[in-house]
């Protein structure tokens, strides 16, 4: 692209430089030195007395931006873009350079084309990096000596670090300042102060760059602590101590009775739950025996009703005394005394063994068994 860009601007140039043709203009005022921020935009003007043909913008003496007076500005690159002011007298071009970066820095050159006039400025971008201290708080003891560690890292150029306290500056015969070449051509930075502090103050370590605003800051506060502080402070301590163990124990009691009442909670209702069980069980087990029993009563009384009852006044007989007991007719009435008739008295030793069962029905040999149905 630069190539071709030169070579267009070739017969412009040859042309504007051929001589005879009468062109007299001149630079009135060239560009300046700015130092910017890395990431910011940096400005240039150049003007240039009326009747001039072609300007043209080199950083580091490469041509970045071309601006002809017959149709305006040619730009070639995103990052270089231009605006023009016109008066009667004269032709001002602005050259601008976005989001500058640390390899921008060098020689911006504006030039008309013409012999011995061309104008230059310097361009310085800057980096700014970071910077911190370890510890934001320090404590210390009576008469100790203590060093406090400022830190700068990715600068560019690299930092001036001084330190302040509690307003004012610190003399630099206090503290040691070194610098290192970092990565990407930025620069590290380490300060490091000696410090007796007699009584609690502020420190602050500052970062400056030409290209800052403000310069960096940070702060670091040191607590001094004598020995009637330090006891006070002991003091304090076993007080917090004590209190705080205090609340931790009130918890853990509350934390324990909660769970005791719990406790005793759940067994009360697995004790109630088992009775009612015990209960409904035993209901239960009630309730069957009684529909078993009367499930037995009806299937007896049910057999009853099939097969009849057995008469329970029957008595049978011997078979081998009903051959032997003679047929009586009838029984005279009871009395006190009874005679026999003698054909009964000769009788067997068996009968005289047994005694004559004596009934008021007549006795027959046959076997009878009465039935009573229902």
């Amino acid at each position: 692209m630069e190539r071709f860009q030169k070579l267009i601007l070739i017969p412009l140039i040859l042309t504007a430089s051929l001589p005879g043709l009468g062109f007299c203009y001149s630079i009135i005022n060239g560009p300046t030195n700015a130092t910017v921020l890395a990431g910011s935009e940096a400005r240039f003007n150049c003007t240039v007395s009326v009747g001039w043909l072609i300007l043209m913008w080199l950083s580091n003496g490469n041509p970045v931006l071309t601006v002809l007076s017959s149709q305006g500005a040619v730009e070639t690159l995103d990052r270089f873009t231009s605006q023009n002011y016109t008066s009667s007298d004269a032709f001002t071009s602005e050259l601008i350079i976005h989001n500058t970066q640390l390899n921008d820095s060098g020689k911006i050159e504006c030039s008309i084309q013409q012999p011995g006039q061309s104008s230059f400025a310097f361009l310085s971008v800057q980096v700014n990096g970071s910077l911190f201290i370890k510890n934001s708080t320090l404590t210390v003891k009576e008469n100790q000596t203590v060093e406090i560690v400022c830190e700068a890292l990715g600068w560019a150029p690299a930092p001036d670090i001084t330190w302040m306290t509690n307003d004012s500056f610190i003399d630099k015969s206090r503290y040691v300042t070194q610098q290192s070449q970092g990565s990407n051509d930025l620069h590290n930075a380490l300060s490091i102060l000696t410090l007796t502090p007699t009584d609690t103050e502020i420190l602050t370590c500052l970062a400056d760059i030409e290209a800052l605003p403000n310069p960096q800051n940070a702060t670091v506060t040191v607590v001094f602590v004598n020995s009637t502080t330090e006891n006070d402070y002991s003091e304090d301590n076993g007080s917090t101590r004590v209190i705080v163990l205090a609340v931790v124990l009130s918890f853990v009691g509350i934390i324990l009775l909660i769970i005791i009442i719990a406790v005793v909670v759940r067994c009360c209702c697995l004790k109630k739950k088992r009775k009612w069980t015990f209960i409904i069980g035993s209901t239960y087990q009630n309730e069957i025996r009684k529909v078993s029993a009367e499930k037995k009563k009806d299937g007896d009384l049910e057999n009853r009703q099939r097969h009849g009852s057995e008469n329970q006044g029957y008595i049978p007989e011997e078979l081998g005394n009903t051959e032997k007991i003679p047929r009586i007719a009838s029984l005279p009435p009871v009395s006190s005394k009874f005679t026999v008739p003698a054909a009964d008295l000769h009788t067997s030793s068996v009968s005289k063994v047994r005694p004559q069962r004596r009934t008021d029905y007549l006795i027959s040999p046959k076997k009878i068994r009465n039935v009573t149905l229902v």
